[in-house]
């Protein structure tokens, strides 16, 4: 059986390495993109992903702009997004889950939660 696999877009490679971690010790493969660009570009390609963990908050292309666009890949659109982001302030899930976000993780990340999530998704 294949390794469910997570792309992880996040600006902050600290952040990239503690969630490859955590998800690769509970049984993931984990590809990571420092920027929405680079992770569109690797989307519309060929490679397994099966859900994607995205930051919202990033320099250049943001999550809110790049959420629609990952969306819109034809083959892409049972793969769950997750919205993941520091900001937990009122209102901050649901401007996530109008941009198109499948679901939403504040950080630090509750990692029962997120396994939790993904297994909602079928992503175990």
């Amino acid at each position: 059986m294949n390794k469910k696999k997570i792309l992880i877009i996040d600006d902050d490679s600290r952040n990239i390495f503690a969630l490859s971690a955590m998800l690769r010790s509970k049984g993931f493969d984990c590809l990571a993109s420092h920027s929405a660009q680079d992770a569109i570009k690797l989307l519309n390609g060929g490679e397994q992903v099966d859900a994607v963990l995205l930051d919202m908050m990033m320099p250049g292309m943001d999550g809110y702009e790049a959420m629609p666009e990952i969306k819109s890949i034809g083959k892409r659109k049972p793969m769950p997004v997750l919205a993941v982001t520091a900001q937990a302030m009122t209102g901050d899930r649901e401007k996530c889950l109008a941009a198109g976000a499948d679901e939403y993780i504040s950080k630090p990340i509750d990692v029962d939660r997120l396994l939790n999530i993904l297994a909602r998704y079928n992503v175990t």
